[in-house]
């Protein structure tokens, strides 16, 4: 069974910093991604890393503030979050695709796999 969990949401003012991880269990090793989900707005990527932590991909809004990497020996992905803005609020999910040789990509419909998500909220 497939399971996806994530921890490290909270509260942090503007400027700060929090680390997002998501405890991976149940699938072969695939692409894995953080999308974001703000109230009345679309999920969205975020960051995205291959299988093996060799090519990781941010959307625009976030690149040079986040950093996405994995350790396959203990699957997790965590999502390191620096110079925190009030657009960065919303719920977090951790994603997974299903095949190892899967690329990273930005679409929702890409991930088959998701977790419950985490709330970070950012106040300004």
């Amino acid at each position: 069974q497939v399971q996806l969990v994530e921890s490290g949401g909270g509260l942090v003012q503007a400027g700060g910093s929090l680390r997002l991880s998501c405890a991976a269990s149940g699938f072969s090793r695939s692409a894995m991604a953080w999308f974001r989900q703000a109230p009345g707005k679309e999920r969205e990527f975020v960051a995205g890393i291959n299988w093996s932590g060799s090519i990781t991909v941010y959307s625009d809004s976030v690149k040079g503030r986040f950093t996405i990497s994995r350790d396959n020996a203990k699957n997790t992905v965590n999502l390191q979050m620096n110079s925190l803005k009030s657009e960065d609020t919303a719920v977090y999910y951790c994603s997974a695709r299903t095949a190892t040789w899967n690329p990273v990509n930005p679409g929702v419909t890409d991930y088959k796999y998701w977790g419950q998500g985490t709330q970070v909220t950012v106040s300004s």
